[in-house]
């Protein structure tokens, strides 16, 4: 096996420490070696008491371990399924494992390289023992979990623990628990489950980084290649495979920032693994950077510090989430970038590991630079080419906006039948959304901590998002292994000064049936906030029913439609893909012209103008028809539904607006600035037409065709026009409200 320098530099810390003498802290050979090397032991050890936060993250490590430790050793035979008493007592224990590893070399304790003995040799008289979980999942089942998902986070943790603690071992205990444990598991994770092993997923990226990170401790470059290259070693799976293929050119991971943030940590502890043994592989270069990338866009993934809920997404999890934490740390270590450090602070976990306390004495240093949340388009799909997640931001800090535009691939079984679908964020709050994933992760009493069954026959359904229902049935009819065929086609981008603006289009998602959306943020004078424009576009061989849902989260206010609402019963909106789940609330005829729908959140106004027309209806509904066990969130929804059309163009504007403030008992702001909305048809092109309450119009002329250098000249209402691009922006002023 290759002796990288970092193998020689932790030989070299071993003599200084015995040199200088360590109490009872023993050193031997290479270790640690894995994701700390013994040099950064020194290190930190000299420098903590120089970095108060990190002296402070060691003293609170030191009073929760110790009352863990006092505990005894608790190793139950595995019953119980995720959530459950023996499970997450097995994920308490590797994580109390590497917490006393590492107050083992920082503090030279023998008592807590004991504690980590102790558990491991209880593990190594368990393991042998066990068969499959009896309560396994039905995809790859572990022994000492549910799945071997979770077996392999926990051989990721306790590789770790077994690297900081194995100089105090005796041979007679090393032989035992690589023989007995630390072997059998990564056997188990490799030839035991060879399709989870060499499968391009999450699942084999954990794998992979247990498999190769048990590898280099025990010093078997079998296993490393193995977990490099695939069982075979052939390099058609395996984690240099999944960098490749699980990336996007832009570090977009394709099953949505949910599972980006749950894969980064096997991809960054086993690539900072790699570098500290093989530093020749320069893996953090691999694939264009792609692990950095996904670092980074990872963090740009979010909203006041929550990750879009889009996709199988539990809603709860943000940029301060433990796998974001490491990954922020090693980042930093490797690109010196103190953007990264603006991330640290907001997460406020100091780690005690090498890279950890070099982001801890940064922050002490004050290096810290405002992390940069920007406009940008995020493709999809290994090269690039599987559509992509638009997102466009407007203001400063944690209440600033944000519009989030889906336009991206299918994400594999964690995807939504969601093709062109969006999301908008404001005033720190979520409020144009995305249901998420209907689940209760990890309390038992709530289904085990499945998925519920509503996450495939509501969460994942066409309806559940905002986007273009055809004849009450979701994209692909709900087959996600259809839908991954299929992606949107990006037809433009731009982000600039006035507006930011994206649009795509698929003709896969029903038969004859072609989809185009185009969204914009737009900036317009008098205005506090950006408008918010959407033109979804429907073009189908035959009639057929459209719907278009906004779920919106707030109060509603007012509107200008005539309701017929239900007042004695509710009825079900339908009976499959979703629709059975959503009550009939009520109803209103669309008259021609302009409709507005005004709703509070939080202090402040959105209102909702879209153009209707005859045979169309503006359908109120409310989460919660046919769910007797209450799995579902109560949520409302508006559906503009168009009864029978080949074609049609749907337009609409939402508008932030105005200030409630029921402290101080004062209102302003709570009328639209919107009065008019137009959108005609002209050849290949698309005039959108806003009017304000101030005189301001704002005139919207767009194709899908050409790129951005076609030159394209237009006879429009307003007199000829010509441009460049694939767009153009008109504004004007009626004479009354110049005077």
């Amino acid at each position: 096996m290759v002796v990288s320098k970092f193998k020689i530099i932790a030989l070299v810390a071993w003599l200084v420490v015995s040199f200088l003498g360590a109490g009872s802290l023993a050193l031997a050979g290479p270790h640690p070696g894995l994701t700390m090397s013994a040099q950064e032991v020194v290190a930190m050890r000299s420098q903590l008491h120089t970095v108060p936060k990190a002296k402070q993250a060691f003293d609170d490590l030191q009073v929760k371990t110790d009352t863990s430790i006092e505990l005894g050793v608790i190793v139950p035979k595995p019953v119980d399924a995720g959530g459950g008493y023996t499970h997450e007592q097995h994920k308490r224990n590797y994580q109390l494992m590497l917490d006393a590893g590492l107050l083992y070399q920082l503090s030279g304790k023998k008592r807590y390289a004991n504690y980590v003995r102790d558990v491991l040799l209880a593990y190594a008289e368990l393991y042998p023992t066990l068969p499959l979980h009896p309560k396994q999942k039905e995809q790859s089942p572990g022994k000492l979990f549910w799945q071997s998902l979770n077996e392999a986070v926990w051989l990721v943790h306790t590789i770790q623990a077994y690297d900081l603690v194995v100089g105090a071992l005796t041979e007679a205990e090393r032989n035992l628990i690589e023989s007995s444990l630390l072997r059998p598991v990564a056997n188990f994770l490799s030839e035991g489950q060879p399709d989870t092993f060499n499968k391009i997923h999450n699942h084999g990226t954990w794998a992979a980084a247990a498999v190769g990170m048990t590898g280099y401790v025990l010093d078997d470059q079998h296993l490393v290649d193995q977990a490099l290259f695939g069982l075979d070693k052939s390099g058609k799976a395996g984690f240099i495979a999944q960098i490749e293929q699980l990336f996007s050119p832009d570090g977009y991971y394709t099953e949505g920032p949910y599972y980006q943030r749950y894969a980064l940590m096997p991809f960054v502890l086993f690539a900072r693994a790699i570098e500290v043994n093989e530093p020749q592989r320069a893996i953090f270069e691999a694939s264009d950077g792609a692990i950095l990338k996904a670092i980074e866009t990872a963090v740009q993934l979010s909203y006041n510090g929550l990750f879009f809920g889009i996709n199988d997404a539990i809603k709860d999890k943000g940029i301060d989430t433990i796998e974001l934490v490491h990954g922020i740390a090693i980042a930093f270590e490797v690109t010196g970038d103190t953007q990264l450090l603006d991330i640290a602070k907001q997460q406020n976990h100091i780690l005690l590991t090498g890279y950890g306390f070099s982001v801890a004495k940064a922050l002490h240093e004050g290096r810290d630079t405002p992390f940069d949340f920007r406009s940008l388009q995020l493709r999809d799909g290994q090269d690039g080419q599987q559509g992509a997640l638009s997102i466009f931001r407007h203001g400063q800090g944690s209440k600033h906006q944000a519009l989030v535009v889906k336009n991206t691939s299918q994400g594999m079984g964690h995807g939504h039948f969601d093709k062109l679908h969006w999301l908008y964020f404001d005033n720190g709050n979520e409020i144009i959304s995305d249901y998420g994933a209907a689940r209760f992760l990890n309390i038992e009493a709530k289904y085990g901590g499945h998925y519920l069954p509503e996450n495939n026959a509501w969460a994942k359904q066409t309806v559940a998002h905002n986007t273009v229902v055809v004849d009450e049935q979701s994209h692909f009819n709900g087959d996600w292994r259809v839908g991954q065929q299929h992606a949107p086609n990006i037809r433009f981008f731009a982000a600039q000064d006035g507006i930011q603006i994206t649009s795509a289009e698929i003709a896969a998602a029903y038969p004859t049936t072609t989809l185009r959306r185009t969204m914009a943020m737009l900036e317009l004078e008098g205005l506090t906030h950006p408008l918010i424009l959407d033109v979804f576009k429907v073009n189908s061989v035959r009639a057929h029913q459209y719907d278009l849902p906004l779920h919106y989260q707030g109060q509603l206010i007012s509107h200008t439609l005539k309701l017929q609402g239900a007042k004695q019963a509710l009825s079900p909106l339908g009976e499959q893909h979703g629709y059975q789940y959503l009550w009939d609330r009520a109803r209103a005829a669309f008259p021609a012209g302009l409709a507005q729908l005004t709703w509070l959140n939080d202090g402040r106004f959105y209102t909702y103008s879209t153009v209707g027309g005859t045979d169309q209806q503006m359908l109120f509904a409310m989460l919660g028809a046919n769910d007797p066990q209450f799995n579902l969130r109560d949520q409302h929804a508006l559906i503009h539904r168009v009864n029978s059309a080949h074609d049609h163009v749907f337009v609409s504007v939402l508008e932030t607006h105005g200030e409630y403030n029921g402290r101080a008992e004062y209102t302003v702001g709570a009328q639209s600035n919107v009065v008019g909305l137009a959108v005609r048809e002209l050849d290949k092109y698309t005039e959108v037409t806003i009017n304000l309450v101030n005189g301001h119009q704002a005139t919207l002329l767009y194709t899908e065709q050409g790129d951005e250098n076609t030159q394209h000249q237009l006879d429009s209402a307003g007199g000829q026009v010509q441009w460049q691009g694939h767009f153009v922006v008109l504004k004007s002023q009626s004479k009354q409200s110049e005077q």
